[in-house]
């Protein structure tokens, strides 16, 4: 009921924003339009355009402009999805294929780029080089934040501070850019836009360390991915980082091993110790100061519908665990 609640405030425009993603997917490439359709229909919360929406009303702002930032932020997030699952050889997103899956690789990343072009030509249109200036600099950021976890696949010696760098990169920049944005829409003033743009921060990295728990306990028709995914991968998360800290050396060992190793052979095992080990609830204690810390961050706004969804969202983000 929350995130319905979340997402009737913004019910509206969010019909308005799908026709216009609908409408600037137009290409002359039939093959473009359609993997860019089925990735950006393939379901997903819309997360992003929707903190678009929120922050820059409860800031004060009206216009339609709004729509066209959230549309943007929505490409910009869709490229990354279609380059992220190529990088991870991924056959599963949201329950269903990948567009790699169906498609093959190069078209996925070719239309990854194809989205990339035209979110930097509708934020072109808005006329803004603050805006672009937020946008182009958290593209970049999401690339070395790929970079950067691509270089510690099956690395079981990566720190809890190199981690959250990590997921601040790849994941939390595009929450923060989106309400960061919003906020500059609006012409908020300094600390409404410094405190919108933290919180989205914050939100963000609340709702990756809530993804990397739910992979130690979540289910495929929940998620849309699998149990142990990625330690399949090799990508070493908090709740690993942390049973090898409190493990014994065995169960250290063990944990290593499967990093290294990658695959599910010693998926059974690794959930018992990361289970065992209270790297669960050390996980979840983490994803909750930084949801608090978010929702702290709103006082200096107005109160409205908006900011009370925006305060709901911090609920959201870490109700997601059993």
């Amino acid at each position: 009921m929350t995130t319905e609640r979340i997402y009737d405030t913004v019910a509206d425009d969010f019909s308005r924003v799908n026709d216009l993603i609908i409408q600037r997917l137009a290409s002359d490439v039939p093959l473009v339009e359609k993997i860019a359709q089925y990735i950006i229909e393939s379901g997903g919360k819309r997360l992003r355009p929707l903190l678009v929406l929120l922050s820059s009303q409860a800031a004060g702002y009206q216009a339609d402009d709004r729509l066209k930032l959230a549309a943007v932020i929505e490409f910009l997030h869709t490229a990354t999805l279609l380059h992220d699952d190529v990088v991870d050889t991924s056959d599963m997103r949201r329950g269903r294929s990948t567009a790699n899956a169906k498609w093959g690789n190069a078209p996925s990343v070719l239309v990854g780029d194809f989205l990339y072009a035209r979110a930097f030509e509708m934020m072109v249109e808005l006329e803004s080089l603050p805006i672009m200036n937020v946008l182009s600099r958290a593209t970049a950021v999401i690339a070395e934040g790929e970079v950067m976890q691509l270089m510690n696949v099956k690395n079981p010696d990566l720190t809890e501070e190199q981690y959250m760098q990590v997921i601040h990169n790849k994941t939390a920049m595009l929450f923060e850019a989106a309400s960061h944005t919003g906020a500059q829409l609006a012409g908020a003033s300094e600390e409404q836009e410094v405190a919108l743009r933290d919180y989205g921060k914050h939100l963000g990295m609340a709702f990756q360390l809530v993804d990397d728990v739910l992979d130690y306990q979540g289910d495929a028709e929940t998620m849309g991915k699998n149990v142990g995914d990625d330690l399949a991968e090799g990508k070493t998360t908090l709740p690993l980082i942390q049973a090898m800290a409190t493990g014994t050396d065995e169960e250290r060992q063990l944990i290593r091993q499967a990093i290294r190793k990658g695959g599910l052979d010693d998926l059974p095992k690794v959930l018992e110790t990361v289970r065992q080990s209270g790297a669960i609830e050390y996980t979840m204690d983490k994803a909750k100061e930084q949801a608090r810390v978010a929702r702290e961050l709103l006082t200096c706004l107005p109160e409205s519908a908006h900011r009370e969804a925006l305060e709901l969202l911090t609920e959201v983000a870490v109700a997601r665990v059993s």
